[in-house]
């Protein structure tokens, strides 16, 4: 599975009549090979974890056409095998591979996925190994997802979203179209991030959240379109925020205000 830092490509959905934000594309890109678990870079557990960040080689970008190979073929062993359709107990309603226009391509999934039922996947979704959902969980267009990631019930994830590797997404989270949440990262129950500045009234670039790696969300929160979410920070559960958040600060209240994070939580999130 790619890591994190590799990216989908600037892609318009017919659907929508928005352009990706300036940067998206170069930024996050989604495309680079993915690494083995034990590749990946983690939190050191060291008696001050955030002081010393440990080194990440820079992802290499590369072409979109690297990816097609996951539509078409599972490459095991350097040796490519044909990818036959998952098959799900009809009981269970899961809808995975949603056609949303025609040349779409089914989603591609890596190994030990647990996908429960009244989930809907759309076409053209990459998805990593270790992959959990919930009960209702709905995945649309151009999403691509890493290794060890958690979706809860009821959570929407809109279309051309990134999520990175070892993420929990608890139950009832609205996750909108240009949103970006990297390795590493807690989202409690309820929380409600936007990308739409003002909403139905005029033209706007929809922007949703970054969320930063090791970044911890508390439950029914709610985050204005565009506001960064800086790495090692906390979002204390009921604040609304309004402005960006500085790495390892914390934010807490409505509207939430930002101060700097206790040294005893400073610490990596152990998802």
């Amino acid at each position: 599975m790619v890591k994190f830092s590799s990216s989908l490509d600037d892609k318009q959905g017919e659907r929508r009549n928005r352009q990706i934000p300036d940067g998206f594309e170069l930024e996050y890109s989604r495309l680079a090979e993915r690494q083995a678990p034990s590749n990946r870079p983690v939190y050191q557990q060291e008696a001050s974890p955030y002081e010393k960040k440990p080194e990440v080689v820079q992802p290499q970008i590369v072409e979109r056409q690297s990816i097609q190979q996951d539509y078409d073929t599972l490459v095991m062993d350097e040796k490519p095998q044909i990818r036959k359709p998952l098959q799900f107990d009809p009981k269970d309603n899961i809808q995975f591979g949603v056609e949303y226009k025609p040349d779409s391509k089914p989603p591609v999934i890596g190994n030990n996925y647990t996908i429960r039922s009244n989930s809907i996947i759309y076409n053209d979704v990459v998805i990593g190994d270790n992959f959990r959902t919930g009960h209702n969980v709905v995945i649309r267009e151009n999403t691509n997802i890493g290794d060890d990631v958690l979706i809860g019930t009821n959570t929407v994830i809109e279309g051309d979203v990134i999520i990175g590797n070892d993420v929990s997404i608890q139950s009832n989270v609205y996750i909108p179209t240009n949103s970006v949440i990297e390795d590493n990262v807690f989202i409690g129950p309820c929380a409600c991030f936007t990308n739409d500045k003002y909403p139905v009234r005029i033209n706007y670039e929809l922007q949703g959240p970054r969320i930063r790696r090791g970044a911890s969300i508390g439950g029914n929160t709610t985050f204005l379109s565009n506001v960064e979410i800086g790495e090692g920070s906390i979002v204390a559960a009921g604040a609304i925020v309004i402005h960006s958040v500085p790495p390892f600060y914390l934010a807490i209240g409505t509207p939430a205000r930002i101060k700097p994070l206790p040294d005893h939580l400073k610490v990596p999130n152990k998802l």
